[in-house]
């Protein structure tokens, strides 16, 4: 078999046929997608920079600073310039909380802030007197809340705007849910925080489906989550790691795991995320919903994915307790959904794939984040597909290290905004290394296919883990 004849395989499953979300493609067709990219100078002198200081401080802040103190870092609210009333009423305990602790030691590391319609990452900043380089919070703060559905605040802003500092997101349908959230953590952080103990251990679970006759989730399993379990548990002092795979990965016990009577602190899934055709009924509630081991697999189970292997949002019940819990979904779509496909740059604009009819935020993780009875903390997800070389690497096997940094930050006490840095340098390697390959090619200089292709797609896969939720919010207490 040529090079011509590989195939590239994404993850994620359409629910309406049972096959695969997005169809494999050829190294070729993969190649003419990368290629029809050109560098931007900007862009590439900013990634340049930014590269350079991350991996000298390994923090977006300046030195001086510290992700671990509001009051050092900053804290700031970012509403689309045309917010409801209803909703800023609806979030102000947790913005006066979070001026409380910000402003305590200077008043302008708090910020609220208006998103203006189209504006891009540059101009924003731009806006506060700030330009490429580590976050300094006596300009703009550190942790930045963006209070708006992606077609108010568009994902790319998001993602760009992650570069440098510790972004999450608010999305929901009602100002209730908004007030809801806002209680959660104001509680979290004051009288539930006097109840904890501060050496109370913490639960941790990794659940990872591998099913028959899937590659994917089978690696998933075998070269995410147990590499992932076994660094965890090596941790002195981490708290009790509990590993679910295949069997035992099932959608009965991942309900009990989200809000049911075993909640953990901090819940790591690794699975295929189920998607929908653009405009189909089940793509707004469904699209990014978790696909667990009950799927029996393509052989035995080929067409329409049954509706009791997958959990959504909707089966989150009213009598559900996620309150406090931190969760990072690993799957297609885990997070949210664009408009376009961001995978078919080549033409760019509206001939790009509509994979929406808008953008959305996924429901299940916006149901446990605005949980009437008290919600989770925040879910870190992927916007879009997810693809191997997260943590699989041609010639250099498995390559987990960026989801344990990420999650021993978690475990050691860093805000989410900040336990994600990990990821913002992984984004920053691969974009710096393949404007180097898009310059090559600019000047007709002869490059590998494969190794193209490879950074590509692996840059488009980085860029795109999201947090719902505070970034300044943290597990609490614990050892």
């Amino acid at each position: 078999m040529n090079d011509d004849d590989l195939e590239f395989t994404f993850n994620g499953l359409d629910g309406a046929t049972g096959a695969p979300l997005y169809p494999p493609a050829s190294l070729a067709e993969m190649e003419a997608l990368a290629r029809g990219l050109r560098p931007d100078p900007r862009q590439t002198a900013e990634v340049t920079a930014w590269r350079e200081e991350m991996t000298r401080t390994h923090l977006g802040l300046r030195e001086g600073f510290d992700a671990r103190d509001l009051a050092s870092s900053g804290w700031g609210v970012v509403f689309p310039a045309n917010a409801s009333p209803a909703v800023r009423e609806a979030l102000a305990p947790l913005v006066e909380h979070r001026r409380s602790q910000a402003a305590a030691r200077a008043e302008k590391r708090f910020r609220e802030i208006d998103y203006r319609p189209g504006e891009s990452k540059a101009d924003f900043l731009r806006r506060s007197g700030v330009g490429p380089g580590p976050a300094d919070p006596d300009r703009l703060p550190y942790y930045l809340l963006l209070a708006g559905n992606p077609e108010e605040i568009p994902w790319p802003f998001q993602h760009q705007l992650e570069v440098q500092y510790a972004v999450g997101r608010l999305c929901f349908d009602t100002p209730e849910e908004y007030a809801s959230y806002a209680r959660t953590v104001v509680d979290a952080e004051t009288t539930a925080a006097q109840r904890t103990p501060p050496d109370r251990p913490r639960k941790i679970t990794l659940f990872g489906a591998a099913n028959p006759d899937d590659r994917a989730t089978q690696l998933m399993a075998s070269h995410l989550v147990r590499p992932l379990a076994t660094a965890l548990s090596a941790l002195p002092g981490g708290g009790s790691v509990e590993t679910l795979l295949a069997e035992t990965a099932t959608r009965e016990r991942l309900a009990r795991l989200l809000g049911g009577e075993e909640t953990p602190d901090l819940l790591f899934t690794a699975t295929h995320g189920m998607g929908f055709p653009s405009g189909d009924p089940c793509q707004r509630a469904h699209q990014g919903a978790l696909l667990c081991h009950d799927w029996p697999g393509p052989r035995t189970a080929p067409g329409p994915i049954a509706r009791d292997c997958y959990l959504s949002g909707d089966d989150v019940a009213d009598g559900a307790r996620p309150g406090g819990l931190i969760s990072f979904f690993y799957a297609c779509h885990g997070m949210g959904t664009p408009e376009r496909d961001a995978y078919a740059q080549r033409s760019g604009g509206a001939d790009r794939r509509l994979l929406a009819p808008q953008p959305f935020v996924a429901r299940l993780p916006r149901r446990l984040l605005g949980h009437p009875a008290g919600g989770a903390l925040a879910v870190i997800g992927h916007v879009e597909r997810t693809w191997g070389y997260s943590f699989l690497w041609d010639g250099a096997g498995e390559q987990p290290q960026v989801f344990e940094d990420s999650l021993k930050r978690l475990l050691d006490g860093y805000p989410v905004g900040a336990a994600l840095e990990p990821f913002a340098l992984r984004f920053g390697e691969l974009a710096a290394d393949l404007t180097a390959l898009l310059e090559k090619i600019s000047f007709d200089e002869p490059v590998d296919p494969r190794e193209l292709v490879r950074l590509w797609t692996a840059h488009n896969d980085a860029r795109a883990y999201a947090v719902l939720g505070d970034p300044a919010v943290r597990l609490p207490g614990g050892r």
